[in-house]
């Protein structure tokens, strides 16, 4: 007789737990996040961002691990409000990091920046480094985290009407796919000016990483792809044979993977790492903080994404952690785990770091290890503390080659394109709501595509700033798809009515169906006349 296995046992919110265990699996649900956390201050401190300096990028990564751990703690607690039914946080498992979604609105406005002078330029037309952009990023968005704040204090059922997932899911989706081109972009080689392929004969200019630098080669160099493969093929290879464990940390995992084989055949250098303190913290660099008007009205729309994404995560996080997903109590945790999105993202400019978002891999984890117990949600967050105060750690992630890097972002942000397709399938395709996704979708893949398609409408030359940044913002949310897509959607969902017709669908109704039938009945005609004619042959 087969002995039945004995299941795991499941540690809820509030159960004792050992605190050997809880840091066991809360550097699991560390591990997890790592890669969605370094990526974003990487990427905005390079040449597709603003172009910082290596000690300036070292302290951007080592500040989102340290910023991440503290306001997880944030969320993981849960405060109330004194004398009021309001709370901040959720009191689960619900860990932030620095949010993808800000990406391509920052690198949008950096080459904004550096086109009208704002940022500076080389004589030759390369980008210096532009601490004051990446201040104006962040204080904008400090700034624009009060809308957050303030719809928190709204009922969920009123958010999920002026946001369903008709609004959410393409902008998602639209986020992810503008997100890919950076990936392949690093994965090829790099970005900023190496893109630049002469032909035959390179130039300084063409030189992935730099000319001298370790392993330098041309963008799009058959090394440099082979180079993003391992890590992309590591990935697929842990999700089908890895354990569940390995297939939670796949990610990292090939990116470990490509780190070794860079380390291997000479496509690192350790300058950086041995030029960096052996600690760091919060504001050791700071940057003048300010408000850039032609970003505020994508970055609204960035925080309205995040909104939608926090109200999601946290009814996935109260899934599997075996929490009621409706009543006042539910209600009460998105309430309070909105809030402190909000909060944190005005927390995170003063800190120095661009908007958080609540992770849903975490989740994952929690399936996957059966605890939804608070002390692993702690333990994550003190993990992630110290890896970014020994900021050797951080120098060790900023000298990881780009095309490792590329070949393990092209597979986060398509993840994030198709967590946006998921979100999608839940509507209903009735006529109306086909009309408002081909609406919102055709600009906003329009503008992904041709992102310079709108750049000369506006002629004005003048020396009106005010007039010249109102210009600019207009242009900025037009020539960024997701942004585009928002306000479509949002104002095609609450101007066109749903039609009696289209309320209630019962099937789908294809050709093959309504045909289906007919088919039958003519292969049965068919095999009689078969039949017919094997009895008149015999």
């Amino acid at each position: 007789m087969r002995k039945s296995r004995r299941a795991a046992p499941f540690f809820s919110l509030n159960e004792h737990m050992p605190v050997l265990l809880a840091l066991l699996l809360g550097f699991q649900h560390a591990l997890s996040m790592l890669a969605g956390i370094i990526t974003p201050p990487i990427i905005l401190a390079g040449q597709g961002g603003v172009n910082l300096s290596q000690a300036d990028a070292q302290y951007l990564v080592s500040t989102s691990l340290i910023v991440c751990g503290i306001l997880s703690s944030v969320q993981i607690t849960r405060f109330h409000i004194y004398r009021t039914p309001y709370y901040v946080g959720t009191g689960l498992i619900s860990v932030v990091g620095t949010s993808f979604t800000v990406i391509p609105v920052a690198t949008g406005a950096f080459a904004q920046m550096y086109a009208t002078g704002y940022c500076p330029l080389a004589a030759d037309g390369s980008k210096l480094p532009c601490p004051k952009g990446y201040g104006a990023l962040i204080g904008t968005g400090t700034v624009c985290a009060l809308l957050e704040i303030l719809l928190s204090f709204t009922r969920p059922r009123m958010l999920k009407k002026l946001f369903p997932p008709l609004v959410t899911g393409p902008t998602v989706t639209l986020i992810g796919i503008s997100l890919i081109q950076s990936g392949f972009e690093d994965w090829a080689g790099g970005s900023g000016t190496c893109l630049i392929r002469p032909g035959s004969s390179p130039t300084a200019e063409s030189i992935c990483p730099t000319v001298g630098g370790p392993h330098a080669l041309q963008w799009g160099s058959a090394e440099f792809i082979g180079l993003g493969f391992s890590v992309f093929i590591t990935i697929i290879i842990c999700e089908r044979f890895g354990s569940p464990i390995m297939k939670s940390c796949a990610v990292v995992l090939g990116l470990l993977v490509g780190c070794i084989i860079a380390g291997a055949t000479g496509y690192f250098s350790d300058a950086g790492i041995n030029a960096a303190p052996a600690a760091s913290f919060i504001w050791v660099t700071t940057f003048p903080l300010s408000v850039y008007g032609p970003i505020v009205l994508p970055l609204l729309a960035v925080y309205i994404v995040l909104m939608m994404e926090a109200i999601g995560d946290i009814t996935a996080t109260c899934d599997v952690s075996r929490l009621e997903v409706e009543g006042k109590l539910f209600d009460s945790r998105i309430q309070g785990g909105v809030l402190a999105d909000g909060i944190n993202g005005l927390l995170s400019g003063l800190l120095t770091i661009t908007p958080l978002s609540t992770f849903a891999q975490n989740n994952g984890v929690i399936a996957l290890t059966r605890c939804a117990n608070r002390k692993a949600g702690y333990a994550c967050c003190f993990f992630l503390l110290i890896m970014g105060i020994f900021s050797k750690f951080a120098a060790a992630l900023v000298a990881i080659p780009s095309p490792v890097l590329g070949g393990m972002t092209t597979f986060l942000f398509a993840a994030v394109a198709i967590s946006g397709v998921r979100i999608i399938s839940t509507v209903p395709f009735t006529r109306r709501n086909r009309f408002i996704l081909t609406a919102a979708m055709s600009l906003g893949f329009g503008a992904t595509l041709v992102p310079n398609w709108f750049q000369y409408v506006f002629t004005y030359s003048g020396g009106n700033k005010s007039k010249q940044g109102f210009f600019n913002a207009i242009v900025l949310v037009c020539e960024t798809g997701f942004a585009l897509t928002a306000f479509v959607a949002i104002f095609l969902n609450l101007l066109l009515q749903e039609e009696v017709e289209d309320e209630v669908v019962d099937e789908i109704v294809t050709a093959n169906t309504v045909d289906e039938e007919a088919d039958k009945e003519e292969w049965r005609r068919i095999e009689r006349g078969r039949r017919q004619e094997d009895v008149e042959k015999g």
